[in-house]
């Protein structure tokens, strides 16, 4: 079985951080550039200054762009803005290397350069291959992605190829960093901005959202940011009935049901609203300390998946389908000098709720003729109604300390050192439910746990400890040498019950005290050790151009499978073999960025429901894979007129058999027994071309800034899973291309926008997948689409 008051929650969160700001004892350096406090600001000539330079901190240094030696592509604030950027699926569809297979908001799994066996999202499975990292504080959480909102924010960093050296924490492929402004002493200010948008055949939708910049002296500034969005449906739960023979020929024993009281028009509709805070306090003239307080709560209804065999942006639920997610952030920053090294501390909490409902029938369909249910008989000689439903809850706890110093970037020699702890948790609770169940003679649901037929009540703690250092060596004018190594400890374990009535009954469950379980089958922890590395050799030949090769490598802790007997699953890793280039030319008004890598990933960690084992999920260790690309970005300016895209290809196979496993999780890698998946199988959900155009002029008109603008967006089919018998069963999806217009107006302090997404309202497919393990439902497999068409007005004011 796999898929995935607030009070209570924002109360705690919000005396963590006035405890914080008032304990700020220890000082740090104040910072006035864009962005949330960074350890140094590196010096910056006239070469490295203008409105279109992006200051990024992806080797914890402020630094231009054009002057690091990785493949990163940064979204600014103007792009962000540019391109109606709200939420994650906003921002992954501009960055090319950046795939993801989600069920809805945020219920997404994040994948860097294709580095995704399609088997993620199970809560006590494999901990994610990339993470997401919102200003210093790591936000990655087990299954899905935060869904941020994106409002306020300086800028996107998406940094390609494994991070394990500077950022630990499930950085295996890559890092998504969302960097927040800063609170600012030198000026108040204030804006707001406003949207009222329509699916074109769907619901109408809005966005309001403001912030405020207040100094509250010449040393202390408080920013506080706010926004309520609702987004209409697209998705119709259109009627049905259907009939269970229940495994018998008498048809007179049939139950026939149908979803009448669930039909509705548009039922995918989300509510999410929240906001963020951050106190900076200058303690002196070297140190300065932030304090931050992020709140989201996020409701969806419905499905975000349709299926093509009921009709276009329809499906057939039977039961109801919701997803409540309320997280919390409390972080502090810290950041000073000793002489003229930079020390930064950063500490975060993370709290995270969520509630999620779906419609499960379709497995109830996929096993109503399995011989033997007549165990579902009442005990008036008629049968029950066996449809399921998928009732699953998590709350999720992160803590993580990182305190690290920097020596001057004006020296020859520069050294980044620092030391690292994480602590994140998962209480998980996970009922499949067939209402009434539980009354009825010689019950299969689990004895004292109502109508659960299959029940997970577990814990998992995840704790790494890390050490890293980074140096950097100027070997001659221009050409430098940077290595770096990160040695850490990992210690996850898991606790709890998971399975049905039957592994209840085992002698080898232990009893316990805990009413939320019958007893303990999962009681393991597994310790590992390891290092990663990186080692780059840059030539910067003029201001304008820069060279790099790099080898770097990723790893990704293993971890404890929670079916009985099943064995644990051991870490993978990744090795990076890399050269690059960024460039300008014609007095910078062509950037040109692109970098061709391959990746060596071993013992690649795939979530799989083997035969045998009535759906029950387990991570195995596929195997090796070989992941070979290209990336790249280019931007050219003339006057008021600019051409910008970007683009990846990838070229991601194993290079191993996959073998089979039996429900035990046995490997069987025998010859005359084919294989799971052979080399040479190409791997899940990232597409070989992903890519994107955008065409914009500026000019003047009767006085008003004005502006039209044209993106074009595409990519090519992925195939649905890893293995053959679940990747035949859900079937591959199609390439497509799509267009989004948009025209805006600014005078003084207010701007006003039209704009349409996927102008065309092509149904762009970005995976397919079903809620119960494929082998069962893949008949039933659904399609997630990106957003269909959309009109939307937006006006803006800033103070």
């Amino acid at each position: 079985m796999m898929k995935l008051c607030t009070g209570s929650l924002a109360g705690r969160l919000t005396r963590l951080a006035l405890l914080a700001s008032t304990a700020l004892a220890a000082p740090a350096m104040a910072q006035e550039t864009t962005g949330a406090p960074q350890a140094e600001v590196a010096d910056t000539t006239s070469a490295d200054s203008g409105p279109d330079v992006i200051i990024v901190t992806a080797q914890k240094r402020s630094e231009n762009l054009q002057n690091v030696p990785i493949s990163i592509q940064a979204l600014g604030s103007a792009k962000l803005d540019q391109f109606q950027v709200q939420s994650f699926d906003d921002y992954a569809k501009l960055l090319p290397s950046v795939s993801f297979q989600s069920f809805g908001p945020g219920q997404a799994q994040l994948y860097f350069r294709g580095v995704t066996s399609g088997g993620d999202g199970l809560h006590g499975g494999s901990l994610p291959t990339s993470a997401l990292y919102l200003d210093e504080i790591p936000v990655t959480t087990v299954a899905s992605t935060v869904d941020l909102h994106v409002y306020d924010i300086a800028r996107v960093e998406a940094i390609s190829g494994p991070q394990g050296t500077l950022f630990g924490a499930s950085s295996l492929a890559g890092t998504l960093r969302v960097i927040a402004n800063a609170p600012s002493t030198t000026k108040f200010s204030a804006g707001y901005d406003l949207q009222v948008n329509k699916f074109g055949k769907g619901g109408f939708g809005g966005v309001a959202e403001g912030f405020v910049n207040v100094p509250l002296s010449s040393r202390a500034a408080l920013r506080v940011v706010g926004f309520y969005q609702r987004d209409g449906g697209y998705i119709d739960n259109t009627a049905a009935s259907r009939t269970y023979t229940l495994g018998d020929a008498d048809p007179t024993n049939d139950v026939t049901i149908n979803n009448a009281a669930l039909v509705k028009k548009d039922f995918n509709e989300v509510e999410t609203y929240g906001g963020r805070a951050a106190l900076k306090v200058d303690l002196d003239d070297n140190w300065t300390a932030t304090a931050g307080l992020t709140y989201q709560r996020q409701r969806s209804t419905g499905s975000f998946l349709f299926d093509p065999k009921v009709g276009d942006l329809q499906v057939h639920d039977f039961t109801p389908s919701r997803n409540l997610d309320r997280w919390g952030l409390a972080s502090l920053t810290i950041q000073g000098k000793l002489g003229n090294w930079d020390l930064t501390y950063a500490g975060g909490y993370l709290e995270r709720k969520t509630d999620n409902t779906t419609d499960y029938s379709y497995y109830t369909v996929a096993y109503d003729t399995i011989p033997g249910y007549t165990q579902f008989q009442t005990a008036a000689g008629g049968f029950l109604d066996p449809t399921q439903r998928q009732i699953l809850s998590d709350k999720y706890t992160k803590q993580s300390h990182e305190l690290r110093i920097n020596s001057p970037s004006t020296e020859r020699l520069r050294l980044t050192a620092g030391l690292y702890y994480q602590r994140q948790t998962d209480a998980i609770a996970a009922d499949y439910t067939v209402p009434g169940l539980g009354a009825i003679p010689s019950s299969p649901a689990i004895p004292g746990f109502g109508d659960s037929l299959f029940r997970t009540r577990s814990y998992r703690v995840d704790r790494d400890y890390a050490a890293f250092a980074n140096v950097a060596f100027d070997i001659i004018d221009g050409v430098t040498l940077d290595a770096g190594a990160r040695s850490f400890i990992v210690s996850n374990s898991q606790i709890g019950f998971s399975g049905f009535a039957s592994n209840a009954a085992n002698p080898l469950c232990v009893p316990t005290t805990d009413a939320n379980r019958p007893c303990t089958n999962i009681n393991r922890r597994i310790n590992e050790t390891g290092l990663t590395h990186k080692i780059t050799l840059n030539w910067k030949i003029d201001a304008d151009r820069l060279v790099y090769a790099t080898w770097s490598t990723g790893y990704r802790p293993g971890g404890i499978n929670r079916r009985p007997g099943v064995l644990n699953y051991v870490s993978d890793t990744l090795s990076n073999y890399e050269i690059g280039i960024k460039s300008s030319f014609f007095d910078r008004r062509l950037r040109l960025n692109a970098a061709a890598f391959i990746e060596e990933w071993k013992n690649l960690q795939y979530g799989l429901s083997p035969v045998g084992s009535a759906g029950v999920t387990n991570i195995y260790n596929a195997g090796n894979a070989r992941i070979k690309g290209i990336e790249g970005d280019a931007t050219l300016t003339l006057g008021g007129f600019v051409l910008s895209g970007s683009g990846t290809f990838i070229d991601a196979k194993l290079t191993t058999d996959f073998c089979q496993f039996d429900a035990l999780g046995n490997s069987v890698c025998v010859p005359g027994v084919a294989p799971a998946a052979a080399a040479g199988t190409r791997l899940p959900v990232q597409p070989r071309l992903k890519g994107n155009v955008t065409v914009r002029y500026n000019f003047e008109m009767s006085g008003l800034k004005s502006f039209v603008q044209a993106s074009m967006f595409g990519q090519t089919g992925t195939r649905s899973y890893l293995t053959d018998r679940e990747a035949l069963a859900l079937g591959n999806t199609g390439g497509f291309t799509t267009f989004d217009f948009s025209a805006g107006i600014a005078k003084d302090s207010w701007t006003a926008e039209i704009f349409i997404q996927n102008a065309f309202d092509r149904r762009g497919i970005l995976s397919r997948n079903t809620s119960c393990a494929p082998g069962f439902c893949g008949p039933f497999a659904r399609s997630y689409p990106i957003k269909p068409q959309m009109f939307g007005i937006k006006v803006a004011q800033r103070f």
